[in-house]
């Protein structure tokens, strides 16, 4: 059963437009969250990783040394003060980073849950619709239940090789099972043979 309240009477909603607005507001974040960046290659996050990755403790220790030793301050480095800044940002970011992820997640469970239902209605109704259709009564349903059964589309085209094989499945079937409902052979006459003379 879905997490889906049935009691609770559905308001039609045009999700499309809810969605767009959600969509909208999200990309408002790139212009909100500062320092966003977007990866101009699939590895680009994957490359960053390994310096990403040295300790707060090494960043302090690091930026003492190029507080207190003029010979490490190099011409295009950062100041201190701006790495501080760097390491807080990544601090406070990093936690909506996860929210959003877990949201992603939600949001993703919460599609699946909504396609899970309609899929069952449907599956269940399918169903109904399969039994129903062998009654002469129903008969109108025929043309819909093959609609529905092509729509469905779970059978993918054998292979010829798959073909021949679930053909000789179906002929051994058929008999074992011709075996078991033909009449048993009477037993053989023993033969006698008479002496010549």
């Amino acid at each position: 059963m879905s997490t889906i309240e049935r009691d609770v009477p559905i308001v039609p909603t045009n999700h499309a437009e809810t969605a767009q607005a959600r969509l909208q507001e999200l990309h408002l974040w790139k212009e909100q969250i500062p320092r966003f960046v977007i990866p101009p290659t699939s590895d680009a996050t994957k490359r960053l990783t390994p310096a990403a990755s040295v300790s707060p403790v090494f960043i302090a220790l690091t930026n003492a040394a190029v507080a207190n030793q003029k010979a490490l301050v190099r011409e295009d480095s950062i100041s201190p003060d701006e790495i501080r800044d760097l390491v807080s940002y990544a601090d406070a970011y990093g936690p909506v980073a996860d929210e959003l992820e877990a949201i992603a997640q939600f949001v993703r469970h919460s599609v699946t849950a909504a396609r899970n239902t309609a899929g069952s209605e449907s599956l269940a109704t399918y169903s109904l619709a399969q039994r129903l259709a062998r009654e002469p009564r129903h008969a109108a349903l025929k043309p819909h239940v093959a609609d529905m059964r092509r729509a469905l589309g779970r059978f993918r085209k054998l292979t010829p090789e798959e073909a021949a094989k679930k053909a000789e499945q179906r002929a051994t079937k058929a008999k074992a099972k011709l075996a078991k409902t033909a009449p048993p052979e009477p037993p053989a006459k023993p033969v006698t043979t008479t002496p010549s003379s």
